[in-house]
């Protein structure tokens, strides 16, 4: 009984602002003298014509703050970041820089994340090349998840490839996992009884709690958001969105929100890379 009533509110609540108009705006994204795609045509397997970056949905005062890097946020941390990179570590007393040229070495890489790595035989998103770097080739602890350095170090990474077209595999070796994160994409769960697709696939553009819901895109990751004034993690904003739908959720860094990355990514397919983005 309480689920069923607390889904009534919220079907309720979206219901009421159905008839809202959209936020999307139309003006191209440019930094520094780069246009950056943020619409493009929707893949084959959506039901929707178009596919639309967050950057589309937000107010004019945030999409302001992305076009200029000086006025940019999240660029502190990734100052932070390339601090890190010049820094030694672990047993083999090594830091990135001793093994690559700079970061710009790893340029088009997040347009194809998350993507299946051979030799390991597993699905790779950036935070598990990174690991895999500090454990396997300095010697050093992992990065916590969803935590300052990792998602430092993600933007650093994520910001060589701004501008690059999304190009995510979902077939090969990864089509089991895709088909995965799909299944959790469309899952209801929790105590207001909502999926994934509820929000970024029906109710994109309209409003709920005060702001427009965007398609849930995750070009523009990893994100500054204004509402907590620090970089927010793919799998960060996947916990945030499972919290607020009253759902326990499932553990960074695991088997179903690497899945549903991979979902969600391929759902981008044809934008470009932001990260880091400015988000409310």
């Amino acid at each position: 009984m309480r689920i069923i009533t607390l889904t009534a509110a919220v079907a309720a609540s979206l219901a009421l602002f159905a008839g809202a108009s959209s936020a999307q705006v139309t003006d191209p994204l440019v930094v520094d003298g780069q246009t950056i795609v943020t619409s493009a045509p929707a893949p084959d397997f959506l039901d929707i014509d178009e596919v639309l970056s967050g950057w589309n949905f937000r107010t004019a005062e945030t999409r302001a703050l992305q076009t200029d890097d000086f006025e940019n946020p999240a660029m502190i941390f990734v100052d932070q970041a390339l601090d890190d990179w010049d820094t030694a570590e672990g047993t083999a007393n090594k830091a990135c820089a001793d093994c690559h040229s700079g970061p710009e070495e790893f340029a088009g890489l997040r347009a194809e994340l998350p993507r299946w790595n051979d030799d390991q035989g597993a699905l790779f998103n950036m935070e598990a090349y990174i690991n895999f770097c500090r454990t396997e080739r300095m010697g050093a602890d992992s990065l916590k998840l969803a935590k300052p350095r990792m998602d430092a170090m993600v933007a650093l990474l994520s910001l060589q490839s701004r501008g690059d077209i999304i190009n995510v595999a979902i077939d090969g070796p990864v089509a089991d996992i895709w088909e995965r994160g799909r299944e959790l994409y469309y899952t209801r769960v929790g105590q207001l009884d909502m999926a994934c697709a509820n929000c970024h696939e029906d109710n994109y553009g309209n409003m709920i709690r005060a702001d427009h819901l965007s398609q849930g895109q995750i070009n523009g990751f990893p994100a500054y958001r204004l509402k907590n004034a620090k970089l927010n993690s793919t799998h960060g904003r996947f916990k945030g969105c499972m919290n607020n739908i009253r759902a326990t959720p499932f553990a960074v860094g695991g088997e179903e929100f690497t899945a549903l990355e991979l979902y969600v990514a391929s759902r981008g397919n044809g934008l470009a890379v932001e990260g880091p983005s400015v988000r409310n």
